[in-house]
C-alpha cells in the first residue's frame, strides 16, 4: 500500500509518500503550483509512477473545526483528484500542521528562506505519517 499525502497550498502543494508497506512518510517534494490542469497531471502521472493506491490531504479546518474557504478549495481539488485518477482520496485535519513544520524547522535552526522551501514538504510528510499513525493504531 503506497499512499501519496498532499499539503495543498495556492501556490505551492507539499508532497510526501509512503514507503510500500504504509508505515512511513517521506518527502518528496514541492510542487509549485501551474493551474488546475497541469497540477492534476502532475500528480496523477505521479501516483501511477509511484504505485499509489491512496491519497491523503491535509483539510485546512478553523480552528473551532468548521470549514471555510480554504477548505472548499482543498475539496473541491480532491474530488477532481479523485476522478482524475480513480484513486480514493482521504482527508485529515491538518490545522496545526503548519504550526509543527514551523517549530521543527525553528529548532532545526534553519533561517526563514531556507525555511521557505521545506516547510510546504514537511507538512505533507506531518499530514501522511499523522494519517498512517491513526490507521495502525499508533
Amino acid at each position: 500500500m503506497r499512499v501519496l499525502g498532499l499539503d495543498l497550498g495556492d501556490r505551492r502543494i507539499g508532497i510526501a509518500l509512503s514507503d510500500e508497506t504504509g508505515t512511513v512518510a517521506q518527502g518528496r517534494g514541492v510542487y509549485e503550483r501551474r493551474g488546475l490542469e497541469e497540477d492534476l497531471a502532475y500528480l496523477a502521472r505521479l501516483a501511477r509512477e509511484e504505485g499509489v493506491t491512496r491519497v491523503v490531504v491535509g483539510l485546512p479546518l478553523n480552528m473551532d473545526g468548521s470549514e471555510g474557504e480554504q477548505a472548499a478549495k482543498v475539496r473541491a481539488f480532491a474530488q477532481a483528484l479523485a476522478e482524475r485518477t480513480g484513486l480514493p482520496v482521504e482527508f485529515l485535519d491538518e490545522r496545526l500542521t503548519t504550526v509543527e513544520a514551523d517549530r521543527v524547522l525553528r529548532e532545526a535552526g534553519l533561517g526563514e528562506r531556507r525555511k521557505r522551501k521545506v516547510r510546504d514538504k514537511l507538512a505533507a510528510v506531518l499530514i501522511l505519517q499523522a494519517w498512517l499513525d491513526a490507521r495502525q493504531g499508533g
